[in-house]
């Protein structure tokens, strides 16, 4: 079985900086729009534009970061072996996660939201007597360390060996359309499949332990195998420059129209309210709206910077070093932002960009300094 050239790829790299800053400017909308998700502050004036700006990012990016992890799996596996590799996983997934979630959002969560009363009565309330643990935004590593494990039983049985049998994948050729209109397609039925009673914004705990938002959970699980296929076929060395513009330009041009509907409507946010699921024939046209979105921009940005952005200088690669870490951490000051905002006599979408324009510097340079100290380099090295 063919595996991806050895090479490092730089502008995968350099994609998992223009990601995080995308994540860090998600959060930064929350407070300021038509967000459907739970969130410690809201403004009261909100800016339409900024609901399909939800939308749009729902619909590609955290499957971007599904299928870049998928994709750079095999190769941790192969070079470390199962046992080893599951160690490393747990110390760069799970010290975080058991950091932040126990040590960090009890003290941000009561000192942002609390009204009265001491800490450890307001962590009764909140942790204790419902047995819960805040995970956040890491609830994407809880799936990683899931899907890590997974895999780890998945090759011990050899389930790699069986991949061109059971699944016939060099067949799948993706130089051609077919392969991908077809697994776009299979996306939209099973997402307007999952999402009659799992609309969007509506959180489980699978298995009891992974927090999960099964309405883009077909697209994360998706492409996260498909990643794992990608690596194994060398498939982002062989789709060619000019069917990665297409798809580029055919999300773009979907994603544009999601914005130009969405604004369009007389009713302020009615559009985004019925794209959220059911038995409706609206949830099935965004269901393969989403699903356009999501093909088109994962598969044209990754062409994109596989022929734009090849090449990393110095400050790209301190960018990319820290892209992780901020991952992490922007939450804390994406928060503490807004709430220093909240009185302040400005329009939503210019608190936005405020929140946007110093959140990123500012998580980029707390990252750089906090990978000085000794043990988290070790951590999130």
């Amino acid at each position: 079985m063919g595996n991806a050239s050895a090479t490092r790829f730089i502008f995968i790299d350099n994609l998992r900086v223009f990601l995080p800053m995308l994540v860090v400017a998600h959060h930064a909308a929350q407070p300021y729009g038509p967000t459907g998700g739970a969130w410690p502050m809201f403004n009261p004036e909100r800016a339409a534009v900024l609901g399909p700006f939800f939308a749009v990012n729902a619909a590609f990016f955290m499957g971007l970061f599904f299928f870049i992890s998928g994709y750079l799996l095999p190769a941790a596996y192969d070079r470390k072996g199962p046992w080893q590799f599951l160690i490393a996983r747990f110390q760069r997934l799970g010290l975080p996660l058991l950091f932040f979630s126990l040590v960090v959002f009890p003290w941000v969560l009561y000192h942002l939201t609390a009204r009265s009363g001491s800490f450890w009565a307001f962590i009764g309330q909140a942790y204790v007597r419902p047995l819960t643990l805040e995970v956040a935004h890491l609830w994407f590593l809880v799936h990683l360390l899931f899907y890590a494990v997974c895999y780890t039983l998945w090759r011990q049985v050899g389930g790699e060996r069986k991949l061109p049998v059971t699944l016939s994948f060099r067949r799948l050729c993706v130089s051609r359309y077919g392969a991908i209109i077809t697994y776009l397609f299979s996306l939209t039925v099973v997402t307007f499949i999952v999402r009659i009673n799992y609309p969007i914004d509506r959180w489980v705990q699978l298995f009891g332990c992974l927090p999960t938002e099964v309405a883009h959970l077909p697209q994360y699980l998706s492409l996260f195998i498909m990643g794992i296929v990608a690596y194994r076929y060398n498939w982002l060395r062989q789709i060619s420059r000019a069917q990665g513009f297409i798809w580029l330009k055919i999300g773009l041009g979907a994603a544009l129209l999601r914005y130009a509907y969405s604004l369009g409507r007389e009713r302020l946010f009615l559009a985004d309210v019925l794209a959220g699921g059911g038995w409706d024939w609206r949830s099935l046209v965004w269901s393969g709206w989403e699903a356009t979105i999501c093909v088109g921009l994962c598969l044209g940005l990754l062409i994109l910077f596989r022929e734009k952005v090849d090449f990393q200088g110095k400050f790209m690669k301190i960018l990319s070093n820290n892209g992780y870490a901020v991952y992490l951490i922007h939450i804390l000051f994406v928060l503490y932002l807004q709430f220093a905002m909240a009185d302040l006599s400005m329009s939503p979408l210019a608190k936005f960009g405020w929140v946007t324009l110093l959140g990123i510097p500012l998580c980029f340079g707390c990252s750089i300094l906090l990978r000085r100290l000794p043990f988290v380099r070790w951590v999130i090295s």
